[in-house]
């Protein structure tokens, strides 16, 4: 993790600074998150390697092919508004880290799960839970309610689908035109999957029997939290292979700068 979440400051009580931002940069401030929390040891990143991360095509949604130029463009945009902070790296190169914990006003545990919303975007909290735990731990989505309405108190998260099995959520980062989209989408995808519960409901539909025989099959959900479990290694293996790959090519520049 990063030095900042082990050791978070306590909250702060100046106004929190964070705003409205464009997919570019959204998804390159939450590449700088995910890379602080996962592989300290590359943060903070150089312009490559922010443009790396932000091309990846595991743990995205939606995919982009972004250029060093504009993922260098979208630094200087976050640096003026103060969420991210240009540092002295080796050498020339140039580096850069964020300044979220400040800016938005969160807890280490409250970025995590604000960085995979702002990665993928509109998600199942079950799909939250298990993409924001490879960050901190997170037990089960029982343990991340809570985080999510203290999100929701602060401005930074939105439900797009009413509370229950299957709830929706986002992040507020959102232009305002992509968020009334957003929530026109899911407001008529809401509608739709009430009118189907109320089908089910009907007197009609079939009930399960009062005493369900024993089965020694685990029940779906704890089935489909080790499922994401799995994913969520995988993803983070494949970050780890792309760091290698990154790290690899810097240090070859390197050793030309040398030479």
């Amino acid at each position: 993790m990063d030095s900042t979440s082990t050791h978070p400051a306590p909250a702060s009580t100046e106004t929190p600074a964070w705003r409205p931002l464009s997919a570019i940069d959204r998804r390159v401030v939450g590449v700088l998150v995910e890379k602080a929390k996962t592989v300290p040891t590359a943060y903070p990143m150089t312009v490559n390697a922010v443009c790396t991360g932000s091309n990846q095509k595991n743990n995205r949604d939606p995919e982009m092919s972004l250029s060093p130029e504009q993922v260098q463009d979208s630094l200087d945009r976050l640096r003026e508004l103060g969420a991210v902070g240009e540092v002295q790296g080796d050498g020339r190169v140039a580096k850069y880290r964020h300044y979220l914990y400040k800016w938005m006003g969160v807890d280490k545990t409250e970025l995590a799960v604000m960085a995979e919303l702002l990665l993928r975007g509109a998600q199942t909290i079950g799909e939250l839970r298990g993409r924001a735990a490879r960050m901190e731990p997170i037990a089960d989505v029982a343990a991340l309610k809570p985080i999510l309405a203290t999100l929701a108190s602060k401005g930074l998260v939105v439900s797009l689908t009413s509370e229950g099995r299957g709830q929706v959520v986002t992040h507020a980062l959102y232009t305002h035109s992509e968020m009334e989209r957003l929530k026109s989408e899911f407001r008529n995808f809401d509608a739709g999957a009430s009118i189907a519960d109320e089908s089910a409901a009907a007197p009609s539909a079939p009930r399960p029997a009062p005493h369900a025989p024993f089965s020694a099959s685990p029940p779906a959900a704890e089935t489909a939290a080790l499922r994401e479990e799995i994913k969520a290694l995988r993803r983070e293996l494949e970050e780890l292979r792309d760091e290698t790959r990154t790290l690899r090519r810097e240090f070859d520049d390197f050793k030309g700068l040398l030479s």
